[in-house]
């Protein structure tokens, strides 16, 4: 009964916080970052050697390093250079940016996936690179990438929790707030990571969805 009565009396303030920081957080970040890893995807593949060192470098640094150490060097870091950031705005950055390179690979490994032969027949029809890219092969590459990028983000909701840490009122906190209140650890995290785990079940309901409407024209061998 304690369990039940916790269970109750935590929810409209766990599930407040879950669509009042944890999702808009969650959208705003992956959006960023689905903007962030197609450029990069396209600087990574450029002939210009620049542009491809600089996308490799940000990748190398954001792949190679922990997010909570990218979080802390932007939130408690920047302020010593003279830059500060609220707490929202420090998380999205941090987000967006590591998000941001993982897809890129995501892209760019379905890009490269592509025959040369529709780049040369595009060029027969006379299409320019962006032309080509835009409705001959991004398409394709779309339904390649769309089960890691999927994953990616429900790893991005998951990691939101970590916004806990510099302030940022999420699902996380207020179960660390209630937790504090009540002395109830198991029971409050167990309600927490249950609503973690139907907000990813359903964008794991959601991709699936998607698999199969940018699947259904292709032709299969069976």
């Amino acid at each position: 009964m304690r369990t039940i009565e916790l269970w109750v009396e935590s929810f409209p303030s766990l599930l407040a916080a879950t669509f009042n920081a944890t999702i808009p957080l969650s959208i705003i970040s992956f959006i960023s970052a689905l903007i962030i890893g197609v450029i990069t995807a396209q600087l990574r593949l450029s002939k210009i050697k620049i542009a491809r060192a600089i996308a490799w470098f940000y990748v190398w640094i954001f792949r190679g390093t922990p997010l909570l150490v990218q979080l802390f060097i932007v939130f408690f870091g920047f302020p010593k250079a003279g830059i500060y950031l609220s707490a929202w705005t420090a998380a999205i950055i941090t987000f967006s940016l590591n998000s941001g390179a993982y897809i890129s690979e995501s892209i760019r490994g379905a890009q490269t996936s592509i025959p040369n032969g529709q780049w040369e027949a595009a060029s027969t029809l006379r299409l320019s690179h962006w032309q080509t890219l835009r409705h001959v092969i991004g398409p394709q590459i779309w339904r390649i990438a769309l089960p890691p990028i999927s994953n990616e983000f429900v790893n991005l909701v998951k990691a939101t929790s970590l916004a806990s840490v510099i302030t940022i009122t999420d699902l996380f906190q207020v179960g660390q707030q209630i937790t504090a209140r009540t002395y109830e650890p198991l029971i409050i995290y167990t309600e927490v990571a249950v609503i973690y785990l139907v907000v990813c079940t359903f964008l794991s309901w959601l991709q699936s969805f998607l698999e199969k409407k940018t699947s259904k024209y292709v032709v299969t061998n069976d």
